[in-house]
């Protein structure tokens, strides 16, 4: 990999920042290591050169070579990368909310590709800001002949709606049907999780996602301030039992260690999201970047869950290190 970027690459880095992360030429000087006047000229120069159009025409190439190194580590079928900050400062930032702009518009496009298909789908749906974001940025499209399936619990144990839970909003884009799983995302009691997944209405949800075409998941972290964490589904004490486990990460709730093995605890016997399967007998697709879900997308990675990632060069960079 080339360790100075072409001047194509550098334009397109930029233009992927103002435009589609929404960044100043300040703060694009700031994380590229470039003056503010450089940084200004990138983005003149990438409209100039006809790369900025609806989305970014010239792909940069170390995102590319990024990609290509994680679909033959893990054997990916499809990988995209986007610009990120790459740097090891801690004080550059992680720039979290433009990082997951660009992993929406990424995200975005490659979900479209399965979505305009004219044959009927079933589609599993999970949840995650950064899977929320993408599918705000999916065009309408009337696809009544689809079938969209939520693959975590609809509710808390209080009743309470997870704003996060995007199958439904998956539905409504594309005008398809919608079946949501009729439980609370983590049960009481393992007794109490068997009277949920026993009810009639629930193995026939689940019956629909075991047949589904494609899968749409977010990765999560296993902390305080996770996902699971700030949305109240696990509290403090069951973040520090999950993490004295060696849990990084989640994928619908169902926490994994450093190497991708999904964890036996008490939480475990509780939660009522349908396992996974590695590998996978159908493509299932995640959507996860930033400094904070490094070691959940390379444990995500390892444990064979995935056929495909969108993700950020940070990310990127990290799970190919070892």
């Amino acid at each position: 990999m080339s360790s100075s970027p072409s001047k194509l690459d550098l334009a397109a880095r930029a233009a992927w920042m103002y435009y589609v992360a929404g960044n100043t030429q300040n703060e694009i000087a700031e994380r590229l290591g470039i003056s503010r006047q450089m940084a200004q000229r990138m983005v003149a120069y990438a409209g100039a050169s006809n790369l900025v159009k609806v989305q970014i025409a010239h792909p940069i190439s170390s995102c590319l070579e990024l990609a290509q190194g994680l679909q033959q580590r893990y054997g990916l079928d499809v990988c995209r990368v986007v610009p990120g900050n790459t740097g090891n400062d801690a004080a550059a930032g992680d720039d979290a909310h433009g990082v997951q702009q660009m992993l929406a518009v990424a995200g975005a496009e490659l979900m479209e590709q399965y979505l305009r298909q004219e044959e009927p789908l079933i589609v599993n749906v999970g949840s995650g800001r950064t899977l929320k974001a993408a599918i705000e940025k999916i065009s309408d499209m009337e696809r009544p002949q689809h079938q969209i399936v939520s693959m975590i619990g609809a509710f808390a144990s209080d009743g309470s709606a997870n704003r996060y839970d995007v199958a439904l909003l998956a539905a409504e884009k594309m005008q398809s049907r919608f079946y949501l799983l009729p439980a609370p995302r983590v049960a009481e009691s393992e007794a109490d999780r068997k009277q949920w997944c026993n009810h009639r209405a629930y193995q026939i949800v689940t019956g629909l996602a075991q047949r589904a075409d494609v899968t749409f998941l977010g990765i999560g972290t296993i902390a305080l301030q996770g996902a699971m964490h700030e949305d109240g589904f696990i509290d403090d004490d069951e973040v520090a039992q999950l993490q004295n486990q060696g849990a990084v990460g989640e994928l619908i709730c169902h926490a994994f260690d450093a190497a991708g093995n999904m964890l036996r605890s008490p939480l475990a016997a509780r939660i009522t999201t349908p396992p996974l399967t590695s590998p996978p007998p159908k493509p299932v697709i995640a959507l996860a970047g930033g400094r904070k879900k490094a070691e959940a997308v390379r444990g995500a990675l390892r444990g064979g869950w995935l056929t495909g990632l969108v993700t950020d060069e940070y990310c990127a960079q990290f799970a190919l290190q070892d």
